[in-house]
């Protein structure tokens, strides 16, 4: 019988000598540069060795000066063999042949050396560690970097490891969570929520994260505060606001606040007297939800003429006109913009510069859309205080950047006397 193969045999030896996906990409440079990483970093520590010693390997001990006795001659020891050390790098994992010594210590002591360069159970580089906890932070999670990282790392890194990494960064939290503000020249603050859904009792449940900004007298915005809570309420934002005074935070000198009801009580409790501007954005947002769809265009445009307005003469025209037309044309959108009273408006007391970076909380609101976009492929967070963690660490490790505020250079002004007048 013959065969009906369709196949010719070009084809055939073609696809015999094919070679699988992946398998040509040899890199000599790479190859070689890890093949000469074992022998840099033992030179390195043999050199460390050999300076603690003052001397080099199988040399002789120097003899002792009398006229220099705490200079580097009288420093003695001894060698005692090497030992084993597994290290993960940039570079992949490499087996170490450690050196071994003992140093003279007072009263006839030996103490065991040290290396400063690669520390006591030591596994992975301070680079490694960065970069795992840079892979986890732009939102992949544990298994998925350790898939993204084992080209890199040569299939030598765990989930169970980036989960060891990541906790490493919990030691780094504390710490900035307790830290002083006494020293910190805050003129003022931010202060938002924003919703996160996390695990907790084995249960996908939302929780709130209250978040505050603070400015510099030079304008760089800093992360004070971030907090997971159940909810907005008034008791929540004086928790936040007292560990912020008890730290030795100062009394700001204004306020940038999202209109909400118990932040707002919580704000008259402990600075009552502090000029506060409610964010021009959420109150669009409710005049909007005051409107049926189709005067929403119209809404925005009689609202935008007068919070965009240039001078606070034109504001307080503009608010006039918006009052007057609304209440006749729909009553709750002009009872809504009334609700907020000069609150609205206290940026005007402001100079003109500094109205853009005033009028709003866009500052967190911007860091809160980069936080979700980063915990995107998540879902549901470990965790409540992950979720926190996270939020901070992604500013810490500079995933995420803050410039400072449009006006800066007038932050130091007084503010007038009085926003725009609200007689309609």
């Amino acid at each position: 019988m013959t065969s009906n193969s369709t196949k010719s045999s070009s084809l055939q030896s073609e696809a015999e000598a094919a070679v699988p996906l992946l398998d040509d990409w040899f890199d000599p440079i790479e190859a070689g540069l890890r093949d000469r990483v074992r022998e840099f970093i033992q030179a390195m520590i043999e050199s460390e060795l050999e300076a603690a010693l003052v001397r080099p390997r199988y040399g002789r001990r120097p003899k002792t000066d009398p006229e220099n006795a705490d200079g580097p001659s009288a420093i003695s020891g001894y060698r005692h063999g090497h030992r084993s050390r597994s290290l993960i790098g940039t570079f992949g994992r490499v087996e170490i042949t450690m050196p071994r010594a003992r140093l003279d210590a007072a009263e006839g002591k030996t103490t065991e050396w040290k290396s400063s360069a690669l520390r006591a159970y030591q596994r992975r580089t301070k680079q490694a560690d960065s970069l795992i906890a840079g892979a986890y932070l732009a939102g992949t999670n544990t298994r998925r970097v350790r898939r993204a990282l084992s080209a890199v790392f040569g299939g030598a890194i765990s989930k169970d490891t980036v989960s060891r990494v990541w906790r490493k960064v919990k030691g780094d939290w504390d710490a900035w969570n307790g830290r002083p503000l006494a020293e910190e020249p805050i003129t003022r603050l931010i202060l938002d929520g924003t919703v996160v859904r996390v695990r907790l009792d084995r249960k996908a449940t939302t929780i709130v994260l209250l978040v505050v900004l603070g400015v510099r007298d030079d304008g760089q915005k800093v992360l004070l505060a971030v907090k997971n809570m159940g909810g907005e309420t008034s008791a929540a934002w004086r928790a936040v606001l007292d560990d912020l005074v008890k730290r030795g935070l100062r009394k700001p000198e204004f306020l940038i606040v999202d209109g909400g009801t118990g932040l707002e009580q919580a704000l008259a409790a402990l600075w009552g007297d502090v000029p506060t501007q409610r964010c021009t954005v959420h109150k669009h947002r409710n005049l909007l939800a005051h409107a049926p769809q189709r005067l929403h265009e119209e809404v925005s445009a009689d609202y935008n003429d007068m919070i965009y307005a240039t001078s606070a003469a034109e504001i307080e025209a503009h608010r006039r006109a918006f009052i007057r037309k609304w209440r006749l044309k729909c009553k709750a959108v002009a009872d809504s913009l009334e609700e907020a009273g000069d609150r609205l408006f206290t940026f005007t007391r402001l100079p003109v510069s500094q109205w853009k970076s005033a009028r709003t909380t866009n500052a967190i609101e911007r860091l809160h859309e980069e936080f979700k976009r980063r915990i995107k492929t998540q879902t549901v967070l470990p965790s409540a205080e992950t979720a926190a963690m996270l939020f901070w660490a992604l500013l810490a490790a500079g995933q995420i950047t803050m410039r400072k505020v449009d006006g800066w250079q007038t932050l130091t002004h007084k503010l007038a006397d009085k926003p725009i007048d609200l007689a309609a």
